[in-house]
């Protein structure tokens, strides 16, 4: 394969991942340890 095939690919399979870490974080299981720093400071 080319070089710059095999870059590309890596580099989306990268952004899919980061993407894919992000949902789960805010959305999954771990979001319920994640704090409201609006609900934390209101007046």
């Amino acid at each position: 394969m080319e070089p710059a095939i095999v870059l590309s690919i890596t580099i989306a399979a990268f952004f899919v991942a980061i993407t894919g870490v992000s949902i789960y974080t805010a959305f999954g299981p771990p979001s319920k340890e994640l704090g409201d720093p609006f609900e934390d400071h209101e007046d």
